[in-house]
């Protein structure tokens, strides 16, 4: 048996998967169209897991997850994860993703700026773009200059950025999406 597994869960937004093993949380993955579209797309950034039970920690995790995706206020900061293969600058740009409360936002330049140089805000945008580890590292939390919503990297893009946002009550949720239900 791998030292790493997975499992989906639902949530208000449709089938979402988690990745983990000895050191934490190795992977989230947003819905997909379909359970197994989610489960091919949290398989290629996590190969080699294994489905298998949440163990209570886990489990933990996902009820919180769950909660979040259902407009509660909850804070996933905590919640550990694998870092072992992140290099340092990603590991600073998330460090500092994660303490964006719920229902707040900021943008990639205001990232830059706390890492001490704001020429990094495209590079900061690349790496909220990769981000194995979406709504634990709240990436959609994080705008383009002006409040714009910038890219997405989750199925559905934009509208599942902005449909997030709404769903935590941020000001960026403000701007209208044509196909939010």
């Amino acid at each position: 048996m791998s030292e790493h597994l997975y499992t989906l869960f639902e949530t208000a937004i449709g089938p979402c998967g988690i990745a983990w093993g000895p050191r934490g949380i190795t992977g989230v993955q947003l819905p997909g169209s379909s359970a197994e579209k989610t489960r091919m797309r949290l398989l290629r950034r996590c190969p080699g897991a294994e489905e298998g039970a949440a163990p209570p920690d886990i489990a933990r995790v996902i009820e919180r997850i769950d909660a979040l995706l259902r407009g509660e206020r909850v804070d996933l900061s905590d919640v550990p994860v694998d870092l072992d293969r992140v290099p340092e600058f990603e590991r600073r740009v998330y460090a500092v993703a994660r303490a964006i409360p719920p229902g707040s936002t900021m943008t990639y330049g205001e990232i830059a700026k706390r890492l001490g140089d704001p020429l990094l805000a495209r590079d900061v945008g690349q790496v909220m773009g990769h981000n194995p580890f979406p709504i634990v590292v709240p990436c959609h939390r994080v705008l383009a200059a002006g409040g714009k919503p910038g890219g997405f990297s989750a199925p559905g893009g934009v509208d599942t950025k902005l449909r997030m946002l709404r769903i935590e009550g941020a000001a960026a949720a403000a701007q209208a999406s044509l196909f939010d239900p």
